[in-house]
């Protein structure tokens, strides 16, 4: 790896020790990363929703290689870390966890997450033990590369029907001591569950707003104790919201309006100069 990789590693583990929160926005095409980098933000995250979304496909369904050539474009398309997310990392067995990470290393991402939902929905968290064993070969492979590269490992029960806290925290210590750089329960509801999980943990912890429920200013997710905070496909999903409406306007109304509302063209391609 080179040594501008090496210190894309560096700088996005820095990112995470930092006194405020830092906000890790979700792009899902180099159109997207480029906004998001000239607006200011010090870090990306890939979204495999909106990945897949983008690519007409179902959530999942994306081959490893498409998964590694989308990273590496998110990658190539701005000078900012990237992290993605790999979903279960394209094998249930630990090894194939590992190579997965070192694969994704090699196209020049800042870091990664992996989670123990199976992908399975009549069994969609992996036995504990197991989920275990993945994290701590992925922390392994993590530690064999040139460059630091950030490991999150994610708690996906209360997304899959599961909303078990203990179990949750059980999962997020072992996860830590197994090695994780970053600790991630997606689909915690209040502010108090937030704190727990959060106190429960020496890494920073990632929190997910824009799902459906309640969603929590940065100041409170603060005051909670997160360290990161993500939107997953929420951008994504908005973006596909306003194409729908204005395609059912023209479709089913014979009008036009939604252009009122859409983004100037010059101001638009300032953000791509």
């Amino acid at each position: 790896m080179t040594g501008n990789t090496k210190q894309i590693g560096e700088v996005f583990r820095l990112l995470h020790s930092q006194k405020s929160a830092l906000i890790l926005p979700n792009p899902w095409d180099v159109g997207t990363a480029r906004i998001l980098a000239k607006m200011g933000f010090k870090a990306l995250a890939t979204t495999s929703a909106g990945m897949a979304f983008s690519m007409g496909i179902t959530e999942g369904s994306a081959s490893k290689q498409q998964v590694l050539d989308h990273c590496q474009s998110i990658v190539n398309a701005t000078p900012l870390p990237v992290s993605a997310d790999l979903e279960k990392g394209f094998g249930d067995l630990p090894e194939s966890v590992a190579q997965c990470v070192q694969e994704a290393a090699s196209t020049g991402l800042a870091g990664c997450s992996i989670e123990d939902h199976t992908n399975r929905r009549n069994d969609p968290i992996f036995d504990f033990s197991l989920a275990v064993e993945r994290i701590q070969a992925a922390a392994e492979a993590c530690q064999k590369l040139d460059n630091d590269f950030v490991l999150t490992a994610r708690c996906e029960n209360f997304l899959w029907g599961k909303p078990d806290l203990d179990d949750t925290i059980k999962r997020l210590q072992a996860f830590e001591q197994a090695g994780a750089d970053v600790l991630y329960a997606p689909g915690l509801h209040d502010l108090a569950t937030i704190k727990a999980v959060c106190s429960s943990v020496n890494k920073p912890v990632n929190v997910v707003m824009g799902m459906p429920g309640n969603t929590f200013t940065v100041e409170q997710l603060e005051q909670a104790g997160v360290k990161r905070i993500s939107v997953g496909s929420a951008f994504a999903r908005t973006a596909f919201t306003a194409f729908i409406s204005a395609a059912n306007e023209a479709n089913n109304s014979g009008t036009f309006s939604f252009a009122d509302n859409a983004i100037g063209f010059s101001e638009l391609e300032a953000y791509f100069k």
